[in-house]
């Protein structure tokens, strides 16, 4: 069972990894299509950073009491993602880094108290800010595979993948996700709806893909 402990330990694990994936990429590497249909991976890294901000306003929601949403609106979410992803690549880079590290001080603010206060996710959710390194920690780890520079659902804390299937299953709802077997990393894989290998029905035959999942 995840607690804010161990979310805010794979908010810094994720960050790291994320980081250092897209640290040596160069302006064609950038360009590259990412595992995400329609998106560069540049999309993926303005994405990630324009996610760290909005978090932001979650945090300074549950230090103030001022309610703060994390967009303005979908269509502002969706600008600010396409804008950055005109961003030269080393301004991208920069703009990752400043994003996760002004998030990562929101976060060490808070006090045990304000972790309780009750903000609104982009969803419509009410949750407690607690659940905001938990929605951090998959941004960077999911992310960081769909950059497709080789990091795998594998090579992903195997409490986190557990953690993530099931909220996966919670959200896609269980009568959505069929039977099937496999490594729970390809399950992993599979549930997100990306590209996996060795997962099969109960009878054996491949199993139908799932659309993406975050």
């Amino acid at each position: 069972m995840r607690t804010l402990h161990t979310t805010l330990a794979w908010v810094a694990e994720g960050t790291a990894r994320f980081g250092k994936a897209v640290a040596d990429l160069d302006e064609a590497a950038y360009g590259a299509p990412s595992l995400l249909p329609g998106w560069t991976r540049k999309h993926v890294v303005a994405h990630v950073a324009a996610n760290a901000r909005a978090l932001r306003n979650l945090m300074h929601w549950a230090r103030t009491g001022e309610p703060t949403p994390m967009y303005d609106s979908p269509e502002q979410r969706l600008a600010d993602i396409e804008s950055g992803a005109d961003l030269p690549a080393r301004w991208l880079t920069a703009w990752f880094e400043e994003s996760a590290q002004l998030l990562s001080y929101a976060m060490a603010e808070l006090t045990e108290e304000q972790w309780r206060a009750e903000v609104l996710t982009a969803q419509g959710r009410t949750v407690p800010a607690s659940e905001v390194p938990w929605m951090r920690s998959r941004e960077v780890m999911v992310h960081a595979v769909d950059l497709g520079t080789g990091i795998q659902f594998a090579d992903l804390p195997e409490e986190f993948r557990a953690e993530l299937r099931h909220d996966i299953v919670a959200k896609r709802g269980s009568d959505a996700v069929p039977t099937v077997r496999g490594s729970d990393a390809d399950l992993t894989a599979y549930l997100a709806g990306r590209p996996y290998t060795g997962v099969t029905t109960p009878e054996g035959s491949p199993a139908q893909p799932l659309s993406p999942w975050l």
